[in-house]
């Protein structure tokens, strides 16, 4: 099923989906493959396309991976949380709610997918860093608007990569460590309701600076 959906309408309203993740609903692996052959037109540097795709349905791969991710989730989310101030807070305690939940259900979804990079940027100045992210993120972000215009929702977490959770992560699904760089772990499952609406940002006006900061 794909949606009836703007361009615009895509990329105002893919949202980080969490509570609203379908746990019951399977994927079907052609309908990640049509969205991967999406992300792969995404720009890369020097048309590298180093990167490669891990998908995970098997229950307790899914388990293993969870209980990494849950290992550095769960104290990150009984710290404070940040107050801005602004129309941030409006949110922070859902959000909050919503990482709790996918925290105690991340083993649940129906698929967890690890997008790779070859190489590893540990150390490397701030140039090349960017440079290499540069070349995964943006396939990434089109896998996930991909996922929305077919009615699926995924959310781009990271705290897996923490401390020694990437190389356990690396073991558990055979990749090879010292030679690419994990990028995420994404939940991916079909969203209960597709009407998601454009979220409360701050005003462009305030981001913006023309020729000097």
């Amino acid at each position: 099923m794909t949606l009836n959906l703007t361009v615009d309408e895509v990329l105002t309203t893919t949202r980080s989906v969490r509570k609203r993740l379908d746990l019951d609903k399977p994927v079907p692996r052609e309908v990640l493959m049509e969205c991967l052959e999406i992300a792969l037109q995404a720009p890369t540097g020097s048309n590298a396309q180093g990167w490669q795709w891990v998908f995970v349905e098997d229950a307790e791969k899914k388990k293993a991976l969870a209980d990494i991710y849950r290992a550095n989730a769960t104290p990150y989310l009984d710290l404070p949380k940040p107050e801005y101030g602004d129309v941030r807070d409006e949110r922070m305690e859902f959000v909050s709610d919503s990482a709790r939940y996918l925290n105690e259900h991340f083993h649940e979804v129906p698929v967890l997918m690890i997008p790779c990079l070859e190489g590893r940027p540990d150390n490397a100045p701030a140039g090349m860093t960017a440079s290499f992210w540069g070349s995964l993120l943006p396939a990434v972000w089109s896998f996930m608007l991909a996922l929305r215009s077919r009615g699926l929702g995924s959310a781009w977490t990271t705290l897996h990569l923490i401390g020694d959770g990437e190389k356990q992560a690396a073991e558990l699904l055979g990749i090879p460590f010292d030679k690419y760089s994990q990028g995420g772990l994404f939940p991916i499952a079909y969203t209960k309701g597709t009407d998601f609406k454009p979220a409360k940002r701050l005003p462009a006006e305030q981001l913006t600076h023309w020729d000097t900061w």
